[in-house]
């Protein structure tokens, strides 16, 4: 299972190199000055959890349980839901309600999670 968790950290990570690619040569001609502070932080947020994912993997492999899953599911899923909301209002204008808070909410759930797993005896 960890292997899926490094094949998505490593994805999101090439999504993010890409979107930063285009944010920095093709977005400023299409997106307004606040579309383009929303889509960075997004693109920010992508490549910090990519990597955060990577290590979730890696903690899975190396210490087995189901505690580092669960946080590298969290970082995957939390991934998914926040950088989708946030690319879809700055780059499309819709408003996909809550699916970005969620997805931040997740996003901190599963640093909580990967701390619990550090914390507690198997």
């Amino acid at each position: 299972m960890h292997r899926l968790w490094l094949a998505l950290g490593a994805l999101f990570g090439l999504g993010a190199v890409a979107l930063s690619a285009w944010a920095a040569h093709g977005a400023p001609a299409r997106l307004d000055a606040h579309a383009l502070v929303a889509l960075d932080n997004g693109i920010t947020m992508q490549g910090w959890h990519a990597l955060a994912l990577l290590g979730a993997a890696l903690w899975a492999e190396r210490r087995g349980g189901a505690l580092p899953h669960v946080a590298a599911a969290g970082f995957a899923l939390g991934l998914l839901l926040f950088c989708t909301g946030v690319y879809a209002s700055a780059i499309g204008g819709v408003s996909l309600g809550p699916v970005a808070p969620l997805g931040g909410i997740m996003l901190m759930a599963a640093w909580g999670v990967l701390a619990a797993s550090a914390l507690v005896r198997r």
